[in-house]
């Protein structure tokens, strides 16, 4: 489960049972931090905590600032420079070097708007989105806190009336996939808007319900993929083999897709052990030219024969198709165990997807992480 599904689920929880919460919000970050800006923590009125914010140097002290604005149902915007060691309030430090302002919302249940309503509706739509935080720099002034869910200019979820820079900042950041800080002055003062992009979550497929799979299957659960298992075996395709977040999909190769939603951030890896039903699926999947990741399973002469096949039976497989197909599948990591194939698999998609070399960081000259606009903007 993905840290927003962990929070809207826990929300969920608390709001039937009554129990006061905080959202906690990374708004932005000047230089290194071990979480950037986006990072969400949710914490109830007994202190638990679901999600974080840092790698565990800022939670003690934003427990106390969340409980300091539940306590007033005020928000609060803080912020923490770790890059001072002598800082007491931060404590043990972890290498970072940053500025980081995290923004505290008081949640109100009755607003069908608050922050974690909005992180919900988003979380279930499943589409490409912006979540707009506001916030200003002036910490004694009001803070709106999360504001808006904003798909297009005429689909949004909102409390607030929209700016036009705004709406038309937030179609860019879906556009462009990358967050961004858009500063906007009104009456003397500035407002901040921290517009962060919302990817939904990435769907693998798996063609082929084998105990390969399911060790796969449980791996991609840990990252909060959402899972779809295909298999024409009722004795592997079932409720009992895998976790019930699983969809599972007991079909003929032919029919396999016919059940499955395929967007740009859908994935494949055939684990089915049946050639034949490989190759079926992927003739199908071959006219699917938004799945950016085929993978499978088997030796470099099982594709050989695969693209023997389809070259008898008329279909070519182009560059594109080179590009995203995978064969053998997974990263070469010297894997032996399921386990170990299952890491290759899904390091390798994470590379694919995020457009990343997988080569070792300690080669890597610049910052880990790429600075997005937000980040690198000092407010």
């Amino acid at each position: 489960m993905r840290e927003m599904e962990a929070i809207v689920a826990e929300y969920n929880k608390l709001k039937n049972e009554e129990i006061s919460c905080v959202l906690a919000t990374v708004v932005h970050v000047e230089g290194s931090s071990y979480r950037r800006a986006g990072a969400r923590m949710l914490v109830d009125e007994f202190g638990n905590l679901t999600g974080a914010i840092s790698g565990g140097c800022l939670e003690g002290d934003a427990l106390r600032k969340a409980l300091h604005a539940m306590h007033q149902q005020k928000n609060k915007l803080v912020t923490y420079d770790t890059s001072d060691e002598n800082d007491a309030v931060i404590g043990a430090q972890l290498g970072c070097n940053g500025i980081i302002k995290v923004l505290f919302e008081a949640i109100n249940f009755g607003n069908e708007h608050n922050a974690c309503e909005l992180l919900q509706i988003a979380t279930k739509t499943e589409r490409k989105a912006s979540i707009l935080v506001e916030f200003d720099l002036e910490v004694t002034s009001f803070q709106p806190g999360t504001t808006a869910l904003i798909y297009s200019e005429d689909k949004m979820f909102t409390s607030a009336e929209m700016d036009k820079e705004v709406l038309y900042e937030a179609s860019e950041v879906i556009q462009n996939k990358r967050s961004n800080i858009l500063k906007l002055e009104r009456n003397g003062t500035s407002r901040i808007n921290y517009i962060q992009f919302y990817d939904p979550p990435v769907k693998l497929v798996l063609i082929g319900a084998g105990n390969d799979a399911m060790v796969l299957a449980s791996q991609a659960e840990l990252l909060g993929w959402k899972i779809i298992i295909a298999d024409g075996r009722p004795t592997h395709a079932n409720t009992q083999r895998f976790s019930s977040g699983c969809q599972v999909i007991v079909s003929r190769p032919e029919e396999t897709l016919e059940n499955i939603e395929i967007d740009e951030r859908t994935c494949f890896a055939f684990m089915s052990h049946n050639y034949n039903y490989d190759l079926a699926v992927l003739k199908l999947l071959l006219n699917k030219r938004e799945v950016p990741y085929i993978g499978i399973l088997g030796p470099l002469k099982k594709w050989e024969r695969m693209k023997n096949d389809l070259d008898h039976a008329g279909i070519q497989i182009s560059n594109v198709d080179e590009d995203r197909i995978h064969a053998p599948i997974g990263l070469e990591l010297g894997a032996e165990t399921p386990a170990e194939i299952g890491l290759s698999i899904l390091a390798e998609i994470q590379a694919v997807l995020t457009a990343s070399s997988a080569k070792s960081l300690k080669y890597k000259n610049s910052p880990i992480h790429e600075r997005t606009t937000s980040e690198a903007l000092s407010i």
